[in-house]
């Protein structure tokens, strides 16, 4: 079988199991709420917020939130998950792969547009 016909299963798959709820328990908001560390990313505009979860979200500054005296800090950080429908399929049809034995790293990654961050410890705990 294609890896395209595999991919195509996977995502049936995944549509039918949240459809009859069996989704995880990961939050399907297109709003997430995260609090982890902020690093600075690959350019200047581009930072990492580590979750306390583990989780990994990529995020670019914008006008209206001013990341960049937060690197290096805890903080806690509002914004909208970037293609949130995709992004959740993407994350059940990781969870079923872990549940299946597939795959042993199962944190959440995704892209956030940040609409307000607080900070909430000068210093990251690691």
């Amino acid at each position: 079988m294609s890896k395209f016909k595999i991919a195509i299963f996977g995502v049936i798959l995944v549509t039918l199991m949240a459809s009859l709820g069996f989704a995880s328990d990961k939050s399907k908001s297109e709003v997430r709420t995260i609090t982890g560390c902020l690093s600075q990313g690959d350019s200047a505009k581009e930072f990492v917020l580590t979750g306390s979860d583990g989780s990994t979200w990529e995020i670019k500054n914008n006008d209206t939130v001013n990341l960049t005296e937060h690197v290096g800090h805890t903080v806690t950080a509002t914004g909208v998950v970037s293609n949130s429908t995709m992004h959740n399929m993407k994350e059940d049809s990781k969870d079923m792969a872990s549940d299946a034995g597939v795959k042993k790293n199962n944190t959440e990654h995704g892209h956030l547009k940040v609409t307000d961050v607080k900070m909430v410890s000068d210093s990251c705990s690691r």
